[in-house]
């Protein structure tokens, strides 16, 4: 995905009232922005780090900048919104369609929808099948939570980062389409560039830790990405990448 205007970057002052940032930017204007992130933001959300904003330019907004990214530890890029990981699978998939791209020995043959309907709600994405073949559900998860930044070898991303009701109740949905006899994924999107594996966050969440073991054994297919980070004075963007290591215990 490529942004539709340069990012602007400053640095935090403040996160407070889980949507709202003041951030002070290069040119020494202060600014709130809004933050598309409802979790804790482990690491994330320091003041004095390096963030970078979306400016919409757009005067009928009540807050005229997003942030985007932030820089962990003055070491790795990592996107706090929670919307991006979604656009980022949407793309890699669309593209797996097409024959190309890290998903596209997932994807080939198959049709994309996306938000379909479940019994008690939705999930992001399904693959409908043009073959004899099940078709494929898809929910995205988000991974910014960097274990120990004091580790010589941190790399260890967790997830999640505050307890998930919501969470659980897709491993179950996930689950009951296996039962039925299709195909269940679950995608932990990794926009952070200091994570190289994942594992599920038993002391903050033990439910949804349990979950995901149950989930795995009974089929549904755990896998993880890695982010691309690109940056420019006139562009930036980002792309699905490598695939990472799940730890599941």
């Amino acid at each position: 995905m490529i942004y539709d205007s340069p990012l602007v970057s400053g640095r935090l002052l403040q996160r407070y009232k889980r949507f709202l940032a003041d951030v002070r930017l290069d040119d020494g204007r202060e600014v709130t922005a809004h933050c598309a992130n409802t979790g804790s933001m482990q690491h994330c959300a320091e003041p004095g780090s390096r963030v970078w904003l979306r400016d919409s330019a757009d005067p009928k907004r009540k807050l005229r900048y997003s942030w985007e990214w932030v820089e962990v530890a003055g070491r790795w890029r990592a996107c706090i919104n929670t919307a991006r990981p979604n656009q980022l699978v949407q793309e890699a998939l669309q593209q797996g369609l097409a024959g190309h791209g890290p998903l596209a020995s997932l994807t080939l043959g198959y049709q994309l929808q996306r938000e379909p309907k479940v019994e008690d709600g939705r999930l992001d994405f399904r693959l409908h099948s043009h073959a004899d073949q099940p078709d494929i559900w898809v929910e995205v998860k988000s991974v910014t939570l960097l274990n120990d930044l004091s580790a010589v070898q941190p790399g260890l991303g967790r997830f999640p980062d505050a307890v998930t009701a919501r969470g659980l109740k897709h491993l179950q949905r996930l689950m009951a389409t296996v039962a039925g006899g299709e195909r269940a994924l679950l995608l932990f999107c990794v926009p952070h560039e200091g994570i190289n594996r994942v594992q599920a966050a038993a002391d903050i969440d033990p439910a949804y830790a349990r979950a995901l073991a149950q989930a795995a054994a009974a089929g549904v297919e755990v896998l993880a990405f890695g982010v691309d980070f690109a940056h420019a004075d006139q562009q930036a963007g980002m792309t699905l990448s490598q695939p990472l290591p799940v730890v599941i215990e």
